[in-house]
């Protein structure tokens, strides 16, 4: 036998061998992809701990000192029919993506908005809801604004969560306002209460809350919400097990009419007022 046909025959006996260990390899892929899912993870801790930030009325804090809200709901149902229990983990906004990527907690529960920048950082399942921004302005410092270019001008300052959608919309849509940041969203509604800024910009329904709630002093200067946006769960990157299961437990309770139900609790009306206030 020449040297070309020994190697030929080498090369077959090799990649039958190959082709004969592939399932094998693959198993053990497949295994070491389950054990190492968050999913697997979380059911034989039998806990789901979920990063969230008060945001009313997605997630806000009862009089009774329990968490309450649209998202508080939602996680508690995931948990639910997960048969395990739920851990919230309140976490600051800016930072609740580092935290999610360092471990300290499963999936982000809390109205995050799917944007590009953050697919970077992590996947995003299916949307569960939809938000949008809005604007509410103070009643003297912005009297007589009907429209964003009302707003948009170097002397008017606007308040917003640090590390929020709306941050990103103020710089987007009113460009040449001043931004003031803040860590909690209540200082910026306060700010706008004791009018030191001409309006505040955020997730609505806060902004029409805010004028019910103090009507003397603000009011809606746009008819509707001036951006819409996608809210999903966000996990980290390259566990498609858990990503999979999210979008198949939000395709099953929206059929359900589920999350239509608790949306519209939460967001069309103020039957839950009595728990914050």
């Amino acid at each position: 036998m020449n040297i070309v046909n020994k190697i030929t025959v080498i090369s077959v006996i090799l990649t039958m061998l190959l082709m004969s260990s592939l399932p094998v390899v693959a198993g053990k892929l497949q295994n070491q992809l389950v054990a190492e899912s968050t999913i697997d993870q979380v059911m034989r801790r039998g806990v789901l701990r979920v990063g969230m930030d008060t945001f009313l009325p997605w997630a806000m804090r009862g009089k009774n000192g329990e968490l309450v809200g649209f998202e508080i709901d939602v996680a508690r149902r995931l948990a639910a029919d997960m048969g395990v229990k739920v851990e919230f983990v309140p976490t600051k906004w800016a930072g609740i993506i580092p935290a999610l990527l360092t471990g300290k907690f499963d999936v982000v529960i809390g109205g995050m908005g799917i944007q590009t920048k953050r697919a970077l950082k992590v996947n995003f399942s299916i949307p569960y809801d939809y938000s949008g921004m809005a604007i509410v302005a103070h009643k003297t410092k912005a009297a007589g604004f009907a429209t964003l270019d009302d707003f948009n001008k170097t002397d008017v300052e606007i308040a917003c969560k640090l590390g929020t959608t709306a941050a990103i919309a103020v710089k987007k849509y009113i460009p040449r306002a001043k931004l003031r940041l803040f860590d909690d969203e209540a200082q910026a509604y306060q700010e706008l209460r004791n009018g030191n800024v001409h309006a505040v910009v955020g997730s609505s329904p806060r902004p029409a809350y805010e004028v019910l709630k103090y009507p003397e002093t603000m009011f809606l200067p746009l008819d509707s919400n001036f951006t819409k946006e996608p809210i999903g769960f966000a996990v980290k990157k390259g566990d498609f097990d858990t990503l999979t299961f999210f979008n198949n437990w939000i395709t099953i309770v929206s059929f359900e009419g589920w999350l239509t139900e608790r949306h519209n609790y939460w967001f069309g009306t103020r039957d839950w007022a009595h728990l914050v206030e």
